[in-house]
């Protein structure tokens, strides 16, 4: 029996069409011919795609998904010199969607199937220091705690160090400048967001529009890169450093990362998780190529035991955004916010892809 599902494993492959084995009321599995769904996803979404849970429900909506994870920015480039071979793509922002979409010459406009605000990740006796100095603040009733995004730019420009801000009684492990760790803005969409935010910010809490808001952005954007020293192409790895305890104690990231070990039970220690005030969502958003990519585009979005599946892994599905509430009711550390409104921190608008383009530009380096 192995054997010969071996075979017919590598004929599959060969023919370009998944079989799975699924229950059937008689004595003996029967085949069901799947589509494969061939694509692109960030790397915050590999963990969804490969859950057995999700495969399943994918296989009962007829499809089987077979997606390379990379980076969303890097995304946008690997979709331009694709020969067809794509049937979806799949970034974690908006911004790379469209420029895929124009990419691809599609006009239909991309899905946002499910998103995830942006937070600061840190530990308890870190959250406890920024309170104590102002750069963070904790509900009385609710409990979710905020960060300041004002002070922190303030910091930034005074170059403040963790030195300036701690006690004797403070860990001893907080020293050096005060800065918050992103991922490469050039390839990433947990960076470029995180360029933006800052760029806001400085150009007095406005969205960046045009050159000059740029160049009144560009010696702290440049700094904020820099300090980081070299920086990771995808947001999976500076989360991981942040599990095991080490690099800075300042994560930038997405609340699915947390929300996905808090809905499946895993523990997160002292793990605190901040709304940056002002803050913006990270929403995934899936282009569709062809008829393929637009079944599962559909199944996303509509299936419920899909949009179940997605809070899972700590999102929140567009089409019903409380579901995820629902799901964490149990969990009591860290403390999620219901919605960003319940969190009382302001929403902006990511600026154009040129101007993003120009500020991430900026932000590395460059005087153009």
């Amino acid at each position: 029996m192995r054997r010969a599902l071996g075979v017919l494993a590598a004929l599959a492959l060969l023919g370009g069409v998944t079989y799975a084995l699924v229950p059937d009321p008689g004595p003996d599995p029967v085949r069901k011919p799947l589509l494969t769904v061939t694509g692109l996803i960030g790397s915050e979404k590999r963990a969804f795609f490969e859950d057995a849970e999700v495969k399943k429900e994918l296989a009962e909506q007829g499809l089987a998904v077979r997606a390379d994870s990379t980076g969303s920015w890097t995304m946008s480039e690997q979709a331009r010199k694709s020969q067809g071979d794509l049937d979806f793509a799949f970034p974690a922002s908006t911004a790379p969607a469209r420029e895929i979409q124009q990419n691809w010459g599609q006009q239909d406009s991309p899905l946002v199937a499910f998103y995830s605000p942006m937070v600061v990740l840190t530990h308890a006796p870190v959250a406890e220091v920024l309170r104590r100095k102002g750069l963070a603040a904790q509900d009385d009733s609710s409990g979710v705690w905020t960060f300041k995004m004002d002070a922190y730019v303030a910091a930034l420009k005074q170059n403040t160090k963790w030195q300036d801000l701690t006690t004797p009684q403070d860990p001893a492990d907080l020293f050096g400048p005060l800065f918050i760790t992103s991922t490469d803005p050039e390839t990433s969409s947990s960076g470029a967001l995180y360029v933006a935010l800052l760029a806001y910010i400085l150009n007095d809490h406005q969205v960046v529009s045009d050159d000059a808001g740029v160049d009144a952005s560009r010696q702290v954007l440049r700094q904020a890169i820099a300090v980081q020293g070299g920086q990771k192409s995808s947001s999976d790895e500076p989360f991981r450093d942040f599990t095991a305890g080490v690099g800075n104690p300042l994560v930038f990231g997405y609340e699915s990362q947390v929300a996905s070990l808090a809905a499946q039970g895993q523990p997160t220690g002292d793990w605190v998780v901040m709304y940056p005030d002002p803050t913006v969502y990270s929403d995934h958003t899936i282009v569709a190529r062809d008829d393929k990519g637009r079944k599962l585009a559909s199944a996303l979005l509509d299936d419920e035991r899909l949009r179940d599946l997605e809070t899972k892994f700590g999102f929140r599905p567009q089409a019903n955004p409380d579901a995820l509430n629902d799901r964490l009711k149990g969990a009591r550390q860290p403390v999620f916010a219901r919605n960003l409104a319940a969190a009382k921190v302001k929403q902006w608008t990511v600026p154009s892809l040129p101007v993003l383009v120009k500020l991430t530009a900026a932000a590395k380096g460059s005087t153009k």
